[in-house]
């Protein structure tokens, strides 16, 4: 059966999540995939900077450590993404970055496997994560090895030599969904503790962080969350751990009493021990209004919506725009994916460079992926339609090969 735009609208028309979009700012005429990389902007987030800037900064100013709680923001925002995340409220902490956050966790969890040298992660793993864990058992100089395994050698790869696995739940790149549930119950077979990614999955499909019995994860706020550029990570350290994982970087604010001011430094024994210094209040305050929407949001309509869009956009592809060379790396499988497809062209860069000028947005991963990410709450079915067919003109009339589409900047 051949498809039509009719088709999708009638789809619109039924989605039980379609209010949701008017919540979102999204330019006129504009189609955004890209929200695996930087979530859009909620219509409510501008009113809640200005309330911070002017009221809470500008007229009260420290006085809102107390009397607008910003001290205990970053609990606050932990407890609402911990029930997004299958995690206990008081198991979620926000701050800092999310490799600052894989730093600390990797470095608790070694210290409690201590004499266990091998840290299994995936290669082609976001490099952030990689280069974290590089440069911890380079500082830490007491043999450790990184043994890297991609999706399929992972099981096989664990052994009682192992100390910790960090791996991300979703694939920055392809899109390929892990089975965290099995790779944690035999990680723990062996005696090994695991450090979950859900950078690409946190509000973008069900999570059970305690129903897999995960030890720790750490996850952004900026993709589907839609926290805002540069926006904090957040770090989970399940309850049985607290008190004894200790990450290394004891600021102020991970000391037992911080207002005690005492020159030497005591951990709390719970989550707050993983904070290290004072946290971006702007940042955390807005991204507390995305959080707010999801929290409104059913996570299992919004599965369901994204593995359909996906489908879709998969099918259209292939029926609009076969010929062109691309090749669809996304698993087709439900189980294994995540909210994206990834697709593998040599033209890849310059063909998303003509793309985001016909006013659709997604974004280049080299050496030859095209990344299209589809966030349920703003995203229309409509969209993909409309999405490939403005593909299939820049395809079929050949205009994406143009010197202007071909120079690279500096974000890709």
């Amino acid at each position: 059966m051949t498809l039509t735009r009719e088709d999708f609208t009638t789809l619109d028309n039924n989605d039980p999540l379609r209010e949701f979009r008017d919540e979102f700012y999204l330019p006129e005429g504009m189609i955004y995939l890209d929200g695996n990389s930087l979530g859009a902007m909620p219509k409510a987030a501008r009113a809640r900077a200005l309330e911070v800037i002017d009221q809470e900064w500008g007229e009260d100013l420290i006085k809102s450590w107390n009397k607008a709680g910003w001290f205990e923001l970053v609990e606050r925002l932990g407890a609402k993404t911990a029930k997004l995340i299958g995690a206990e409220a008081d198991e979620v902490i926000h701050g800092d970055a999310t490799g600052l956050n894989v730093y600390k966790a990797v470095a608790a969890a070694l210290d409690m496997r201590a004499g266990r040298k091998k840290i299994i992660m995936e290669g082609s793993n976001f490099p952030t994560d990689n280069y974290m864990v590089q440069g911890l058992i380079k500082q830490l100089d007491q043999g450790h090895e990184i043994v890297f395994a991609e999706h399929d050698e992972i099981m096989d790869a664990i052994n009682d030599d192992v100390a910790v696995l960090c791996i991300t739940h979703v694939h920055y790149k392809t899109g390929r969904l892990l089975d965290m549930e099995a790779i944690t119950k035999k990680a723990h077979e062996h005696g090994a503790l695991v450090i979950w990614d859900l950078c690409h999955s946190a509000g973008a499909l069900p999570v059970d962080l305690n129903g897999c019995n995960v030890d720790m994860a750490v996850g952004c706020t900026y993709k589907y969350l839609n926290g805002g550029p540069g926006s904090q990570a957040f770090v989970f350290v399940a309850k049985r751990h607290h008190g004894k994982a200790v990450q290394p970087l004891t600021g102020w604010w991970s000391h037992e009493a911080p207002f005690a001011f005492e020159r030497d430094y005591r951990p709390r024994k719970d989550v707050r021990q993983f904070s290290t210094g004072t946290e971006p209040i702007i940042s955390l305050a807005t991204s507390e209004v995305g959080l707010d929407i999801f929290l409104r949001a059913d996570m299992q309509e919004i599965r369901k919506k994204s593995l359909k869009l996906c489908d879709l956009f998969i099918q259209l592809i292939e029926e609009r725009c076969s010929g062109h060379g691309f090749e669809i790396v996304t698993p087709r499988d439900h189980k294994v994916r995540g909210s994206q497809v990834a697709i593998s062209s040599e033209n890849g860069f310059p063909i998303i460079q003509a793309l985001i000028d016909a006013n659709v947005i997604g974004d280049f991963r080299a050496p030859d992926i095209m990344r299209f990410g589809f966030t349920p709450l703003y995203v229309s079915y409509t969209d993909v339609w409309d999405a490939v067919d403005r593909l299939k003109k820049i395809m079929d009339s050949g205009s994406w090969d143009q010197d202007k589409f071909k120079q690279v900047g500096s974000v890709t």
